[in-house]
């Protein structure tokens, strides 16, 4: 699959600070993702976390759920050092197994009790790329268990589209020492990336195997759906 952004070293170490200031409600959306995956997921459940670089999510899953264990995923190695060293330093390394790459480089044999795929989809070029990763999540998930996923989402044509967009921008402008053109060349780089309707991400969704699609969250143009593997 083709992502769009490089996340290098220095990208990794900026990265709690930046997610922060684009999306100013990050911490909530990860608290809520923790939930509604808590909702069907069993006490000894084995989660599959795509992207999870950083290990944000990791630690709150971790850190709320004592007695699950996490199979980690994401192509950058960087960050999943960062990730590796968030969680390690205090959960050991018993609980989590790390893996560079996507889902489909987790063998199908596990079959795991709940996954999330958090701020991940839109990297992602082609609506059928973003497919495939979905239905590789699916193939390796229980019949029932939860699936949480938060991306980027909206339609260029729309005219609030450049709304959420004016929105972030001045939100960057008031909370950053970055000057107004800075934030400009900087949306240059966002609007870039692959946005689909939320519409389209939910009937992706339901193409790729699951069922029960609810958006519980959305801040500017950041989007989150539950839904369950059928």
């Amino acid at each position: 699959m083709t992502e769009q952004l490089t996340f290098d070293g220095d990208t990794a170490t900026e990265y709690d600070r930046g997610i922060r200031r684009t999306l100013p409600t990050y911490d909530g959306l990860v608290r809520l993702a923790n939930t509604a995956l808590r909702m069907h997921a069993g006490n000894d459940a084995k989660v599959l976390v795509v992207g999870a670089g950083g290990g944000n999510e990791l630690l709150e899953f971790a850190e709320h759920n004592p007695t699950w264990k996490f199979t980690a995923v994401d192509p950058s190695e960087p960050m999943l050092k960062e990730a590796r060293a968030k969680v390690e330093g205090r959960f050991g390394k018993e609980r989590v197994n790390f893996v560079a790459g996507s889902a489909v480089d987790v063998p199908e044999g596990t079959a795991f009790g709940a996954a999330s795929c958090l701020l991940v989809l839109h990297f992602i070029d082609s609506v059928e790329e973003k497919l495939a990763l979905l239905q590789e999540v699916r193939r390796r998930l229980k019949p029932g268990a939860p699936f949480v996923i938060a991306s980027m989402a909206g339609d260029r044509n729309d005219p609030s589209f450049d709304q959420l967009f004016g929105l972030w921008r001045q939100s960057w402008i008031d909370r950053s020492s970055l000057s107004e053109a800075q934030v400009l060349e900087m949306e240059k780089t966002v609007r870039a990336l692959s946005f689909v309707p939320g519409d389209e991400i939910e009937g992706l969704l339901r193409d790729a195997g699951f069922g029960q699609v609810t958006q519980f969250f959305q801040t500017t143009f950041f989007c989150a759906w539950m839904c369950v593997a059928d």
